[in-house]
């Protein structure tokens, strides 16, 4: 058992090396800030073996100056206390950021490794009694791959034992253990949990009326590619294009400005010929400073969620809705089954239909006073580090069987 007092030395493995973007970095970095916060001895570690991207050039590089500087720089801005915390390793090769000497001592007394999305290589040095936590940010990808190795044996053996090595498996799949969910369990004792906001960082946006009265959001989004296919029990899923499609018609239905930060080389006519705003997401994903300013002059955010997420009735909440909350912006964002765990109809509106999102819409623009309010108070009870990582830290060391009440899990 974790005593409520007991100070952890905690690994985060994460990839805003591997695409410094600054949602990337609130995604990953969030995980570090707060349980800093809740004063823990907190370390940040980047081990992918793959070459990181250079938003700049848009193309893998064997150069990881700029990738570095980003982390570095967070860190510096944000958390100066951590700024001596952190280990990026460039294909299991040369270290930056802390020597692979020193991690590799933090490494062998650490008490969790928390590997959000799972993408990092474990420590070769880790204390063998430190507790590996595998941590489900992107539902669906990952399960439906391992059960095609189950089902199949196929080309993703090397990956399932690589999650099989963790003690501990989470999920932002909130409903995993209701009835109705699709996704396959694929044999493993999940527990779940959402994406934490620490309020702090936020709290200058809280302070600020919006510059502009758009509802924002931030979204990679491409037209002519063919999209690609899971498929389970003869189901296929895809991406954020197959739910978008159904609301591309929103602006015709809304008065409430609708304005999209898309990463996508292709031509937006389709968009802005219907009434959608677009720039690109680049533009205001420079930085993490860029991207929190985008936040904070928008009037709120409208989003839809992919359809791995809705199809699925996963329950999936979004780490980027969590910033919008966190910095006392109301959310308007599709239903995945999430509605089910946060509540709905005041700072954050869940919708699946056309005329439910326009409803949503008009409800967030007729009181915003009153909605940014509720936005932040939603914030304070669901995404807080108090509320997430607390509960998060409690079931790892509680073991890894789920509480099941009534079809949900309530061990986080």
């Amino acid at each position: 058992m974790l005593s409520s007092h007991q100070k952890l030395r905690i690994i985060v493995g994460g990839l805003v090396g591997q695409y410094p973007l600054g949602g990337v970095a609130w995604d990953y970095f969030h995980y570090l800030l707060a349980l800093h916060e809740l004063g823990h001895d907190v370390y940040y570690d980047e081990n992918t073996n793959t070459w990181p991207y250079d938003p700049i050039k848009e193309e893998f590089t064997d150069d990881c100056s700029f990738n570095v500087r980003f982390i570095r720089d967070f860190f510096q801005r944000y958390a100066p206390s951590l700024a001596e915390k952190w280990h990026y390793r460039l294909l299991v090769k040369d270290s930056f950021g802390m020597t692979k000497e020193k991690f590799d001592e933090v490494a062998a007394t650490a008490d969790v490794y928390l590997n959000v999305s799972g993408a990092c290589l474990i420590p070769d040095k880790l204390n063998s009694r430190c507790i590996k936590v595998f941590m489900d940010t992107d539902p669906g990808y990952a399960q439906i791959d391992l059960q095609t190795f189950i089902d199949q044996e196929g080309p993703d053996a090397k990956r399932y034992l690589e999650v099989k090595a963790h003690d501990r498996f989470f999920t932002y799949a909130e409903n995993m253990w209701s009835d109705d969910c699709k996704l396959p369990r694929v044999g493993l004792p999940w527990q779940t949990t959402r994406p934490a906001a620490t309020l702090t960082h936020w709290a200058s946006a809280r302070l600020q009326v919006p510059k502009h009265d758009a509802m924002t959001t931030i979204m990679t989004l491409n037209f002519t590619k063919e999209m690609k296919a899971y498929t389970h029990n003869g189901v296929n899923y895809y991406d954020k294009r197959a739910e978008f499609e159904k609301f591309l018609d929103l602006p015709r239905h809304t008065a409430v400005p609708l304005r999209l930060a898309i990463g996508s080389s292709e031509s937006m006519e389709p968009l802005t010929s219907r009434g959608w705003q677009v720039i690109p997401s680049y533009d205001i994903s420079k930085t993490p400073e860029l991207y929190r300013r985008f936040i904070e002059q928008s009037a709120g955010e409208w989003s839809i969620a992919k359809n791995f997420y809705v199809a699925t009735i996963s329950g999936w909440f979004s780490c980027r809705t969590a910033c919008y909350l966190a910095a006392g912006r109301p959310a308007v964002v599709q239903d995945t089954g999430w509605s089910r765990y946060v509540p709905s109809g005041r700072g954050v509106f869940a919708f699946s239909t056309m005329d439910e999102a326009v409803d949503a819409l008009w409800q967030a623009h007729s009181n915003p006073a009153v909605h940014r309010l509720a936005a932040y108070e939603i914030a304070r009870e669901y995404l807080a580090p108090d509320k997430v990582c607390t509960p998060l830290l409690e079931a790892i060391f509680a073991g890894p069987t789920p509480t099941i009440a009534a079809g949900r899990n309530t061990a986080a």
